[in-house]
């Protein structure tokens, strides 16, 4: 049998699962107190108290019954009940069924053992007065009320004892879960920092609280240092490689330049423009690793400026106005022209859109080129990666770092490039999701 609906049932949060190990035991250690110790202590106690009441009653009915007419029976009974600590009215006037409160828990108890005897019982009261039993006895010279004390037939009223444990149980889970949130803080604030660098934000972080805890945070300190150095180290090697280059090439430039021009003059100094448009792209790259900033911008300010910077067929879809959010402008800025230009490369009309959700903005991109099959999309989006069989190279002027510039920058935010079929123009419909 699968118990999968207890995993869909049981909370997802650290608290919840804590707050429900704290809860659990409690309720059902009282639960089981509460039977063991009502059901079989106070209904033992209180039938044998009910049982030596009922006796008296037994005698007192008799004795009633036992006299020759009325006026005989009243002084004797009065006798008789003032002896027992009992009010006895002979004959009675009152009326009543059986009765009780209904949290009264041994009141049940009460009533039974009081009819389980030979007694010609009437009614039993224990609502009128919770202090007080009356007992409406049938006798030959009319009804009798006995007034007997609750006290005499019941121990305590249960649910004092409920009552004393629901309020100690609250007070011990309240106490717990102050204690627990203490210990539990300093996960949450690793939880943050880690999802904070997972955005490419650099959360002040402090590992505190128990010994595995304090572990947990100086290992995820020393995993940012190593990450943050390992990325500085790619992007000066990226760039130290592209800007030494860039200098032999602007000399071979040169003296291509000076030659005289023919076909063979043309090609050299087209591959040496190629060899220069590679170097930018490896630069972009680079760049794509050193974050600018968090500032708060509009995302469709920053998307219209970014279609300004083209010169032909982009046009607008869903663009909500006066939004602000906090974002690396310039990396962004950087990836969607990116995904605008590979658009306008491939396709002639190309269309941008912005949604923006309660945890993420999504730029869309789309255009009514060739596209991408759906089998070679991941390989689309890796670094140096041409795709010859859907995007015509010719017309592609990129070194295939276009998607994986982007790519790497919407990971960097804690987001993601989604590439997919475009359902307005045909093409590629290219969304570049990031974390807010």
């Amino acid at each position: 049998m699968k118990m999968g609906w207890i995993k869909r049932t049981l909370p997802r949060s650290l608290y919840g699962r804590a707050a429900l190990i704290l809860i659990v035991p409690i309720v059902s250690l009282q639960l089981v107190v509460s039977v063991v110790f009502i059901q079989r202590h106070f209904a033992g106690v209180t039938r044998q108290m009910s049982y030596g009441i009922q006796l008296e009653l037994g005698y007192l009915q008799r004795q009633a019954n036992s006299a020759v007419d009325l006026e005989s029976a009243q002084p004797r009974v009065a006798g008789l009940g003032q002896a027992l600590r009992h009010q006895v009215s002979l004959p009675s006037q009152s009326d009543f069924a059986d009765q009780r409160l209904f949290y009264d828990l041994s009141g049940k108890t009460v009533i039974s053992t009081l009819r389980s005897g030979a007694l010609d019982v009437l009614g039993i009261d224990l609502r009128s007065n919770t202090r007080e039993v009356q007992v409406l006895l049938n006798t030959r010279h009319g009804p009798m009320l006995v007034v007997v004390e609750r006290r005499r037939v019941s121990a305590s009223n249960p649910h004092q004892l409920l009552v004393l444990m629901i309020s100690t149980g609250l007070l011990m889970t309240l106490i717990a879960y102050l204690f627990l949130r203490n210990q539990l803080r300093p996960i949450t604030k690793l939880a943050l920092a880690a999802e904070a660098f997972g955005k490419g934000r650099h959360l002040r972080y402090k590992p505190t609280g128990a010994n595995e805890v304090r572990s947990a945070g100086n290992a995820f300190i020393d995993m940012r240092a190593r990450i943050e150095r390992q990325i500085e180290q790619r992007t000066l090697m990226l760039s130290g490689v592209s800007h030494d280059l860039r200098t032999p090439l602007t000399r071979l430039k040169l003296s291509l330049s000076m030659l005289d021009e023919d076909d063979e003059t043309k090609e050299m100094l087209r591959d040496v423009s190629d060899m220069e448009r590679m170097l930018d792209g490896f630069l972009d790259f680079a760049r794509s690793d050193a974050l600018d900033d968090l500032e708060t911008v509009d995302p469709a300010a920053l998307l219209k400026r970014v279609v300004e910077k083209t010169t032909r067929g982009v046009t607008f879809g869903e663009l909500p106005q006066d939004m602000q959010v906090t974002l690396r402008p310039m990396a962004i800025e950087r990836a969607l022209l990116n995904l605008v230009n590979n658009a306008l490369n491939y396709g002639t009309n190309c269309m941008v859109s912005l949604t923006v959700a309660d945890r993420v903005l999504r730029f869309t991109v789309e255009d009514d080129g060739p596209g991408i099959p759906a089998d070679k999309r991941d390989a689309a989006m890796q670094a140096f990666t041409r795709l010859d069989e859907s995007r015509n190279q010719n017309r592609g002027p990129g070194v295939g770092l276009g998607l994986a510039i982007a790519s790497d920058i919407a990971r960097r935010h804690g987001g993601m490039l989604r590439l997919s079929e475009s359902e307005t123009l045909g093409g590629l419909k290219a969304v570049l999701v990031i974390a807010r």
